[in-house]
Order: structure tokens, then C-alpha cells, then sequence
């Protein structure tokens, strides 16, 4: 005798999840890019020999927790969507942005990370340049634009996922 049992997933729950996520992954980033970074660099910290494998590894281990964010947001969003929680034109457009999210995460952590850890090294001990290249240069610029995406798209489900957890009330 086969028996298939369906149990509906709660979606008030996913949304929440979806929600936390979304605050304390776009919290931690604010306070990594706007904070950290620059009292590292008030202090001097970044013309440091060492700064380099430093930075790589606080950068990498703050990028892999990002990819668990984005999978996090990811799979809420598809169930959000199984149980059509969001809006119509929402469900399509969320996909979209979360897998957005998660290709933002992807880029960082295995293509802007590695690529500026290796523009740090410092290889040639006799150089005394200070300055930063013109290729970091250009990987700051992608890493501050991939950030303003990543805060855009971020913006917008968490609003669509608050407004999923707490439905309005009609009149």
C-alpha cells in the first residue's frame, strides 16, 4: 500500500529565514566595508608586509559565509515561490535576484578575492613603490560595484520578504 503524504512547508517561517539572512548578511557586509576595513586602513594595517595573506583570509572566510547566505536566501525564495507566498510578478523577479545574489557571492569569494590577494603580495622586497596598481584599482571598482548590486538586490528582498512575512492587512 503506498501512501503519499504532502505536508505544505509553513511559509511564514521561510520568509523570516529569508528575512534574518537577508539583515544579518547586508549588516555584516556594512560593517566589514564601512568600519573594519577602514580602521584597518587608518591604523596602517594595510601597507603591512603581511596584510596581503591577512586580508585573504579574513576576505575568505567572510566570502564562504556569504555563499551560505546566499544559498540560504536562494532556497527560501524557491519555497516562497513553491507555496506562491510572493507576489505574481514577485515570484519571477525573486529567482532572479537571489540567483543574482548568489553569482555576486560566487565572484567574490573565487574571482575579486583570490585575484587581489595576489595583487597584494608584496614579491619583490627591493621595490619600494606604496601606491596601489592600476589593476587593483580596477578590482576595487568591481568589488565596490558588485557591493552596491549586492546592497540593491539585497534591499529589495529583504523588503519583499518582510512583506511576505507580515501580509497587509486589506480594509
Amino acid at each position: 500500500m503506498d501512501i503519499i503524504s504532502y505536508q505544505k512547508q509553513n511559509p511564514t517561517q521561510w520568509s523570516v529565514v529569508v528575512f534574518i539572512t537577508l539583515c544579518f548578511w547586508l549588516s555584516t557586509s556594512l560593517v566589514l566595508d564601512f568600519v573594519i576595513i577602514p580602521s584597518l586602513m587608518e591604523a596602517g594595517m594595510m601597507t603591512q608586509p603581511g596584510f596581503a595573506s591577512a586580508g585573504y583570509s579574513m576576505f575568505g572566510i567572510f566570502n564562504h559565509i556569504e555563499l551560505l547566505c546566499a544559498g540560504m536566501v536562494l532556497t527560501g525564495i524557491l519555497i516562497l515561490n513553491k507555496n506562491h507566498v510572493l507576489a505574481e510578478k514577485q515570484q519571477q523577479w525573486s529567482i532572479i535576484l537571489s540567483s543574482l545574489l548568489l553569482g555576486i557571492a560566487l565572484i567574490c569569494t573565487y574571482v575579486l578575492t583570490p585575484q587581489m590577494s595576489g595583487l597584494g603580495l608584496d614579491l619583490n622586497w627591493f621595490d619600494s613603490t606604496q601606491g596601489m596598481s592600476a589593476e587593483m584599482m580596477e578590482f576595487h571598482a568591481g568589488y565596490w560595484g558588485l557591493e552596491l548590486m549586492k546592497f540593491v538586490v539585497g534591499g529589495i528582498l529583504l523588503v519583499w520578504s518582510l512583506r511576505a512575512w507580515k501580509p497587509q492587512q486589506v480594509n
